[in-house]
């Protein structure tokens, strides 16, 4: 498990402070990563995009976020340059490729790399926030980075929030609006979250290490878990704000159904995604890692086969389910990470999470791309239902790992 190295005396009420400081900035930062996806249909017409094109924009931030994961991990950036440089840079690197989209008023090649670009300036945001949190808690780890996924959550679907608000629902000026949170994420980063108060060393990636993590069964039960939860994920921040546009299109029109989807999309994947990070890890900490995963994955998975139902029904009964979906989708996406820590011996912790993050970003492309593809021959009614094989697979993986013996490890024995 990652240690605290100290230099004299910690105080106990910093580290909260730091966590809320970091959260905070990891929030706005990740504000520009559906930035695009907020106002897909005004790029659609404006820049003339097909169906695939439109998966594929969302999905190059996941290529870039991978490449700069890997990139990151092998060269040791964590380990070179203070967390503070790494996560203020990549937030403010962030903010230069959305906004430079504003500026492409027709689109083209461009906009796909300037967003792959995006996805690997944030590889040192999101990954480097979790490893600053870990060293400020070696206990109670399973809350606090579930109160930084939370944070993640919120900023995912903040753009969504400002589709909803009437002075900003042009396609510009969300981008805009992304990329300024981005740039205060900067700042707060720079010169206003704490410093650490002793040496930070996180665990290094090396790839002679990866066979030995895909041999490590604990690890990789805990690995499939994650897998099976971010075949989920991502696809559904990703297209349930089109599932209700599509679904109260017979309820509303023009702006007022883009505002009411918008707030709509942010209650759901952000304010319900944030209690059930909190929940998550609140649960996980006291009663275990593989009892709170498991009962998350089997809410959300319920929830994918259900969704589809609420298509064209009663506006309040679709919100309802989009939001226990939001609740559950999420609840369990920082314990995997948490286990991994807690499974793996040190040498190997750098590698096993890189591989873990890696993979999972990558898996999050298939998910993606296959809704996109698949929606318009099988419809919004059943196209969601495929997301449930990852809840299936998540939840036979953590209740492998529940069996085996290393689990004691979890959560101070709480498997």
């Amino acid at each position: 498990m990652l240690q605290i190295e100290k230099r004299g005396e910690q105080p106990h009420a910093s580290r909260w402070v730091a966590l809320g400081w970091i959260t905070l900035a990891e929030l706005l930062a990740m504000s520009v990563w559906f930035s695009t996806s907020a106002v897909t249909g005004a790029l659609v017409l404006q820049w003339h995009l097909s169906g695939t094109a439109v998966t594929w924009l969302a999905a190059s931030v996941q290529l870039g976020f991978v490449a700069g994961a890997l990139i990151s991990a092998t060269l040791g950036l964590a380990d070179r340059f203070h967390p503070r440089r790494l996560m203020g840079w990549g937030a403010f690197g962030s903010a230069l490729t959305t906004i430079a989209l504003v500026e492409l008023p027709h689109g083209g090649w461009i906009a796909f790399v300037l967003r792959a670009l995006t996805g690997t300036c944030l590889a040192v945001v999101y990954p480097v926030a979790v490893q600053w949190v870990a060293r400020w808690f070696p206990r109670q780890r399973g809350l606090a980075v579930g109160i930084l996924i939370g944070g993640l959550t919120v900023g995912s679907a903040l753009p969504h929030l400002l589709v909803g608000l009437p002075l900003l629902q042009h396609w510009q000026r969300v981008l805009a609006g992304s990329a300024g949170l981005a740039v205060f994420s900067w700042a707060l980063v720079l010169w206003v979250v704490p410093e650490y108060p002793g040496p930070f060393h996180p665990p290094v990636f090396r790839w002679d290490l990866v066979a030995a993590v895909l041999r490590d069964q604990p690890v990789m039960w805990a690995n499939l878990g994650y897998w099976g939860h971010m075949w989920e994920l991502y696809a559904m921040w990703t297209w349930l704000p089109g599932f209700f546009l599509a679904s109260w299109v017979t309820h509303w029109k023009g702006t007022t159904l883009l505002g009411i989807a918008g707030i709509a999309s942010f209650a759901a994947i952000g304010l319900a995604g944030l209690a059930g990070a909190l929940a998550g890890g609140w649960v996980a900490d006291r009663w275990g890692r593989t009892r709170a995963t498991i009962g998350a994955l089997g809410v959300s998975g319920a929830m994918d086969l259900v969704i589809g139902v609420t298509y064209r029904q009663a506006p309040w009964l679709t919100i309802l389910v989009a939001l226990i979906w939001g609740f559950s989708v999420i609840a369990d996406s920082a314990q995997f990470s948490a286990a991994v820590t807690e499974l793996s011996p040190a040498s190997m912790q750098g590698s096993a999470l890189t591989l873990q993050m890696a993979v999972g970003f990558l898996i999050t492309i298939g998910s993606i791309d296959l809704v996109g593809s698949l929606q318009p021959i099988i419809g919004w009614f059943h196209v969601f239902m495929l997301l449930a094989v990852g809840p299936v697979v998540g939840i036979w993986a953590m209740a492998r790992l529940r069996g085996h013996p290393e689990s004691l490890k979890l959560a101070q024995g709480r498997r």
